[in-house]
């Protein structure tokens, strides 16, 4: 897929706001300063990429979508219908989208990662999950979850039973996991750093956009090519952007540029 750059326009890339974690209060919050970045980067916005775990947990029944996000999928109604592009990754979190996006927002939802060309450079972007060595467990287990017998047993489930159980599995499986998420390998050991770079033997792209790892990381693979990892919103509030000459990592916050300079500093670029 080709997406034209006009003078003065940009991209947009974000993931892993997660939603509904850890509480509805705090959530909230989180929510309200998604809603005022992306009334920031709507002005200059030529695509927004939302790259997976948008939500801690979602799920659509044939009629039912769960409770809350109203004034976060108001704002995204509204900037698709200015005719601003915006394209959704399911994450692991998130993975039982079913039309509601499409349907409702005029917003395609990819359940693999794609390929694109931006202003004559190449893109490859997917949430994360799943790729890469290793992880064989969760790898047999998103099978599981993604075969459509499995999503229809469970949609027999009725919502006010079927949400709070996978509100409660998502919660627990983010905290088991969430150190683990979050310790930096290095730049050789990052698996989907190793996983692009396989890539990268047959095919080049000059740019691999993630979510998923919840740090910040701007890694060289080549001369010519970087794998960016977006972290997240819990913590470090990052995105990146994209003016037709480079991309960039961000901080829409002072205390999530902080928090990652100290912990992942000799892989966070921020060039502004």
């Amino acid at each position: 897929m080709d997406i034209l750059l006009p003078v003065n326009k940009k991209v947009y890339f974000a993931s892993d706001f997660h939603l509904g974690a850890p509480d509805a209060a705090s959530s909230r919050e989180r929510e309200k300063m998604l809603l005022q970045w992306l009334e920031e980067v709507e002005k200059d916005a030529q695509h927004i990429f939302l790259v997976g775990d948008i939500f801690d947990f979602w799920f659509e029944y044939k009629h039912v979508i769960p409770k809350g996000y109203t004034r976060l999928l108001g704002k995204l109604a509204a900037i698709s219908d200015k005719g601003i592009g915006i394209s959704v990754f399911i994450g692991n979190h998130d993975m039982w989208m079913n039309g509601y996006f499409e349907e409702e927002l005029n917003i395609p939802v990819y359940y693999e990662p794609q390929t694109y060309t931006i202003a004559g450079k190449r893109f490859y972007i997917g949430h994360g999950d799943g790729l890469g060595p290793g992880d064989h467990g969760y790898k047999m287990l998103k099978k599981v979850f993604r075969n459509p017998f499995c999503r229809w047993m469970f949609s027999a489930i009725h919502p006010a039973w079927g949400i709070a159980l996978a509100n409660y599995f998502s919660r627990k499986s983010r905290s088991a996991t969430g150190q683990e998420l979050e310790h930096f390998l290095g730049a050789e050991n990052e698996w989907l750093a190793i996983y692009s770079k396989e890539i990268l033997q047959h095919e080049h792209f000059d740019y691999f956009i993630y979510g998923h790892r919840h740090l910040p990381l701007d890694i060289r693979l080549s001369e010519s090519s970087r794998y960016i990892n977006l972290g997240d919103w819990l913590n470090y509030f990052s995105y990146a952007v994209y003016d037709g000459n480079d991309l960039v990592l961000k901080f829409f916050t002072e205390s999530g540029e902080k928090a990652a300079r100290s912990g992942v500093q000799d892989f966070v670029q921020d060039r502004r």
